[in-house]
């Protein structure tokens, strides 16, 4: 009896050690959004692995392991980040450990004994506390204006119901080169959004808004037509002013397939001496002349946001490339830059002396690209005194997002609440 119960705290044991060690690497990271967030988690896996070794029910490691494996699915990535490794051990030691130990106790015709009960049941209270928490936010009020960083979706009317005054999206075709390898010409298609009554006679913002990896130009107004709809409904209730939307892709062609980060830099040609010429001397927004001068003086009413990879792109080619023609930006799930970088680029004797009006900065609690996001967030606050947080700079943390179109919908629906505001 002795050694069994040695045998049985093992495995706890070891999901114990494990989550002290992931709650301890979240508190570094100093988001409390997330830290919160891997606290109940851990708590939870400890209290089902309790109860594992003290009513010897060593099923319910099994639920410890599959809560711990879908962790870490949804919050390591192959090629950008590793940090949630732990949920992977966890989860091998929980499920083997289940496996084992139930074969055991159906071999040996063993029984599950009364102590049980009181940590049981302490496992479904932390988890109803844990529904509870989020719940709150989850919860969309119909009447609600503003989303607010506690909540994880945008209010249902903004993007389920159309609008009675709709924009429209339409395709846009201009040239362009590869610049990430032979310089060649290249036709590469945009879509753009035009505000309901959109007027050649009047001036408009506007926002390029770049998709991620494996997506193209039609991802945010085409693939997922919500954006689009909020959009509408965002304007008609006057929560912001008409603007033109540009959906671009960093893609050009089957270019760089073996290397897609090339790209995030190369678009700053194709954005600057291309796109925008091509596009604002097209449609009417307030660069008085598509060019160079055009731009640099229309600045405070253009903006560039992306998500994930577009997110890095925004950064490389827009932020740290093109701040002469941007000064609002938006990056939802991505980063991948650090502090050495951003000095280099935004403290240039090119872009020293430009203001940067806002910056709005988004993840999910499970989004993988979050540890990163945050690590280069303090870099740059730390070597950038232009962006003071809470001023001109927000990171908004959405508690159970994870990498994926509900997460952008909302870093969406709160960045268009953050640019050209007075």
């Amino acid at each position: 009896m002795h050694n069994r119960k040695k045998y049985q705290i093992l495995i706890p044991a070891v999901l114990w050690i494990l989550g002290g060690i992931q709650i301890i690497r979240y508190m570094m990271l100093g988001d409390m959004t997330a830290l919160l967030t891997v606290t109940i988690l851990e708590l939870w896996f400890g209290l089902a692995a309790y109860a594992s070794y003290r009513g010897n029910c060593p099923f319910f490691l099994l639920l410890a392991g599959f809560g711990a494996g879908i962790c870490g699915f949804f919050t390591n990535h192959a090629e950008t980040t590793w940090f949630n490794v732990i949920y992977l051990y966890q989860a091998v030691a929980a499920m083997l450990g289940g496996i084992i130990g139930t074969f055991q106790m159906i071999r040996k015709k063993e029984k599950p004994n009364r102590k049980w009960i009181t940590p049981t049941a302490a496992v479904l209270t932390m988890f109803l506390v844990f529904l509870a928490v989020w719940g709150v936010s989850f919860w969309r009020v119909p009447g609600k204006q503003e989303a607010e960083r506690e909540i994880w979706g945008v209010p249902e009317k903004f993007d389920s119901v159309p609008a009675q005054a709709q924009g429209t999206v339409e395709e846009f075709a201009y040239r362009t080169k590869a610049y990430a390898t032979d310089i060649r010409d290249v036709t590469k298609t945009a879509m753009v959004y035009l505000p309901a009554g959109y007027d050649n006679n009047k001036e408009y913002n506007i926002l390029y808004l770049m998709h991620g990896t494996g997506d193209d130009e039609k991802y945010w107004l085409v693939t997922h037509p919500e954006n689009k709809t909020m959009l509408d409904q965002m304007i008609e209730q006057e929560i912001i002013e008409p603007l033109i939307v540009v959906t671009p892709t960093f893609y050009v062609e089957n270019d760089c397939k073996d290397d897609l980060d090339v790209l995030t830099y190369s678009f700053r040609e194709e954005l600057r001496n291309d796109l925008m010429p091509a596009v604002e001397n097209h449609y009417s927004t307030y660069a008085g002349t598509a060019d160079e001068k055009g731009f640099s003086e229309s600045r405070d009413h253009r903006a560039f946001a992306g998500l994930s990879r577009g997110a890095v792109t925004t950064i490389h080619s827009v932020i740290c490339g093109s701040l002469d023609y941007f000064s609002w930006f938006g990056t939802f799930s991505g980063s991948r830059t650090d502090a050495k970088y951003f000095q280099e680029t935004l403290q240039s004797e090119e872009f020293q002396d430009l203001p940067i009006h806002y910056w709005y900065i988004s993840s999910g609690t499970f989004d993988f690209a979050l540890p990163g996001q945050i690590v280069d967030y303090k870099g740059l606050l730390r070597t950038e005194p232009r962006l003071q947080e809470g001023v001109n700079i927000s990171f908004d943390t959405y508690p159970m997002r994870y990498h994926s179109a509900g997460n952008w919908h909302i870093s969406l629906y709160n960045c268009l609440q953050k640019i050209f505001t007075d």
